[in-house]
């Protein structure tokens, strides 16, 4: 029996000894399917005794300052006495603003040939985002107003040339603190913050086998992960850790104390291991990518997690034939007393997969939520997409059961066949006829679901074939349908109220 492979493609061109020796000041990323992340860094400072000016230029665009915690690992004592966060690098439309009310040059271009024109900016045009309102600038306030010869134009006559940057520019998101301490020296302080722009979801691509038969398909399977940087910042070498689960998450409000936990609880023994580890942690699941990679701002980055082959799986056909979705009734009594609820057929026969995430079946690990992919493969070898689907996350040892389409070759036909109703004695009794056929050269089992929706209490008092009680109105008829052949499936339910 083949065993469940975990897999990380080497995504990295540093040696792994190297790895292991930078791997303390390395950047460590804890990434949430909930588009947020953890993260921890290194910052070299060399702090005097009294208070100190640092700056961290280049942190995540989407940082949440209250969640900010800077410390020295070594236990050395800091007081902040104030912490800045700006995020308006610069830009034309900001520097132009520094210089609204003043002369500068700008390089037009005329033909084939440039010229230099003076302009007096009026108004840059730069929109801050106190002046939106409700998420909506106001009506031309964007748009610049150029002064040239006395005349007043809207719009940038052509690229303006800035003598210089203003002295409080920043080119990136910057993090600053007024820091004060009686202990000086250099040292590696430790930054952890929560921020948004980060995300990361599960993809599984399932091959049915040609090993398939009648009886159970079997199916091949590759996990991947997709990891999204939209932070604004670039994570070089990082340690990356993805936690599968619902974190409840409150916004507004300070995260640190729980961000900080979290960070804590994600650190992992550096042990040799398979390049992918899983582990139950809290009420969550961590996955570790055991090499570090770099995660670009801007990038999406697959690697594969897991692969197996051999999964048994049960194709299965469902047909639910009552047609109740165009209804709008809320309560029990408006749906006993349409006595033509229900009654239209829908024809379509729905094909689902389920399997069992156990190790017997060649799989056995917490598998994330992510989307199904089913495939199987032609005559010609070529590999036809036949459907898909998503899982929330699952555990090992539970079943697993999509919706992967509607079958071609299986349909169904329902119809009331008659209908009694005793309102003075609180009674009433409907009987059906569900016929299903099937015109592949295989015989199918098809499940046949009926919901006893008129009321409460029911009880089948005819049917043609077993049946069974999924739910307080939900029986299902299970049945097996000749190649070429027909079955017809009916029953009398009995109400009472």
């Amino acid at each position: 029996m083949k065993k469940l492979v975990l897999i990380l493609l080497c995504l990295c061109s540093v040696a792994w000894g190297q790895e292991k020796a930078d791997d303390n000041s390395a950047p460590a990323l804890t990434i949430y399917n909930q588009n947020f992340f953890v993260a921890r860094e290194r910052l070299p400072m060399e702090l005097r005794s009294g208070v100190n000016q640092v700056e961290f230029a280049g942190i995540a665009a989407h940082l949440e300052p209250d969640s900010v915690i800077l410390r020295d690992p070594n236990g050395r004592a800091l007081q902040v006495l104030e912490q800045n966060y700006r995020n308006d690098p610069i830009s034309q439309e900001l520097l132009l603003s520094f210089y609204e009310g003043k002369t500068i040059d700008f390089l037009v271009q005329r033909g084939e040939k440039q010229e230099i024109v003076k302009g007096k900016i009026v108004r840059s045009g730069y929109v801050p985002s106190a002046a939106y309102a409700n998420g909506y600038p106001q009506p031309g306030y964007g748009q610049p107003i150029i002064e040239i010869d006395g005349v007043l134009r809207f719009g940038l006559p052509g690229q303006p040339m800035f003598p210089s940057l203003t002295g409080d520019s920043i080119l990136k998101p910057t993090l600053s603190w007024l820091i004060e301490t009686n202990d000086p020296g250099r040292f590696d302080a430790e930054v952890s913050y929560v921020s948004g722009g980060m995300s990361w979801q599960a993809d599984y691509n399932l091959v049915v086998s040609d090993k398939s038969n009648g009886k159970f398909d079997v199916l091949d399977m590759i996990g991947w992960i997709t990891m999204q940087n939209q932070s604004g910042k670039t994570f070089e070498n990082a340690r990356i850790k993805l936690l599968a689960g619902d974190v409840n998450k409150i916004q507004p409000g300070t995260v640190a104390g729980r961000m900080y936990a979290a960070e804590n609880m994600a650190k992992m023994a550096d042990a040799m291991a398979p390049v992918v580890r899983e582990k139950s942690f809290d009420e969550f699941h961590l996955y570790t990518l055991e090499r570090p990679t770099t995660l670009r701002d801007q990038q999406t980055k697959q690697v594969e997690f897991v692969r197996s082959t051999g999964i048994h799986a049960l194709r299965l056909y469902v047909y639910d034939g009552a047609q109740v979705g165009q209804y709008g009734y809320y309560n029990l009594e408006q749906v006993r007393n349409d006595q033509s609820y229900g009654t239209l057929s829908n024809p379509k026969v729905w094909v689902m997969e389920e399997f069992k995430n156990a190790e017997v079946n060649h799989l056995g690990i917490p598998l994330p939520k992510g989307k199904l992919r089913f495939y199987r493969r032609d005559t010609d070898g070529h590999l036809e997409f036949v459907g898909e689907n998503t899982i929330d996350h699952t555990p090992k040892d539970e079943t697993i059961r999509v919706y992967t389409g509607n079958a071609f070759d299986v349909v169904g036909e329902r119809k009331r066949t008659n209908i009694r109703v005793d309102s003075n004695h609180n009674w009433m009794e409907e009987s059906f006829e569900v016929r299903v056929r099937n015109h592949k050269k295989d015989p199918v089992n098809v499940r046949v679901v009926e919901h006893l929706y008129r009321w409460t209490t029911w009880k089948l008092i005819e049917q043609s074939h077993p049946s069974r009680k999924m739910d307080a109105q939900t029986a299902e008829f299970p049945i097996t349908v000749a190649p070429d052949g027909e079955q017809v499936v009916t029953y009398t339910v009995h109400y009472s109220w």
